[in-house]
């Protein structure tokens, strides 16, 4: 059966997923592989794309719109009274030397960078970055530094974009392989309550199908911006309630020849 066929029937019908359950740990890694990079998909694009437009728009502004500054002994200093708020097309700026704004704040931005008092800060697709100043507690950063580091990252996007997306799919990776074994035990113990015969490797290829409908409902969440609160406990119940379905669809044991 194509791969596509299988995450498509995986969505709605646990009797298919139980079939599933004899087929080659082989194919079924790969469609582990197939499903997670679908799953970082949206999550690549949009944190690469406001990364790409950040860095864009801070050398920009550093040239023409905010005041001199200097990060010394763990603090950032400027001749500036108040914080400055600065929207670019959805991605905010944010320079504050008075320390009036905190990180909080600047998390509740999807799509933001700030340089605070001790730290710099940057959120892209709702995650946070944290950089402390302390971190170089003897060096002293002038903003002339900070336009040519800018202009640095700017000539590297086409090395690091493609290292993150690496990375992302890398970690989302194991994190699937890890869950899918835990998922796997579960069956187990599901295929012992429901008096059906199943080996481990049973359950672990029927896990791994049992994942795509809260896989695909989240890439869902994540294209269109929409925080779902509790994800993770949704993702670990929809899954088990999945695969307890496809459990159930097993022959009993008696009943096996």
């Amino acid at each position: 059966m194509n791969v596509f066929v299988q995450l498509w029937k995986s969505l709605y019908s646990p009797k298919d997923i139980a079939r599933f359950r004899f087929q080659g740990i082989g194919k079924t890694i790969g469609y582990l592989f197939l499903l997670t990079l679908l799953s970082i998909l949206p999550t690549f694009y949009y944190v690469s794309s406001s990364l790409t437009e950040g860095i864009r728009t801070t050398s920009a502004l550093l040239n023409n719109e905010l005041p001199p500054f200097s990060i010394e002994n763990g603090e950032l200093h400027s001749e500036a009274a108040t914080p400055i708020h600065i929207d670019q097309g959805g991605f905010t700026i944010i320079f504050d030397s008075t320390g009036k704004v905190t990180s909080e704040n600047v998390e509740q931005f999807p799509n933001a960078i700030a340089l605070l008092k001790h730290e710099a800060v940057l959120v892209a697709g709702h995650q946070a970055q944290h950089y402390s100043y302390a971190t170089f507690p003897d060096v002293t950063i002038t903003n002339e530094d900070v336009r040519a580091f800018i202009a640095g990252l700017q000539s590297l996007l086409p090395v690091l974009i493609p290292l993150f997306g690496l990375v992302l799919y890398v970690l989302a990776c194991a994190g699937k392989f890890i869950s899918v074994c835990i998922f796997a035990f579960f069956g187990l113990i599901l295929a012992g309550v429901l008096d059906k015969t199943l080996r481990y490797r049973h359950t672990w290829v029927m896990s791994a199908y049992a994942i795509t409908l809260s896989t695909v409902f989240f890439t869902v969440m994540e294209t269109v911006q929409a925080v779902v609160p509790y994800g993770a406990l949704i993702h670990w119940f929809v899954s088990l309630v999945v695969l307890f379905l496809a459990v159930k669809e097993v022959p009993s044991a008696k009943r096996e020849i």
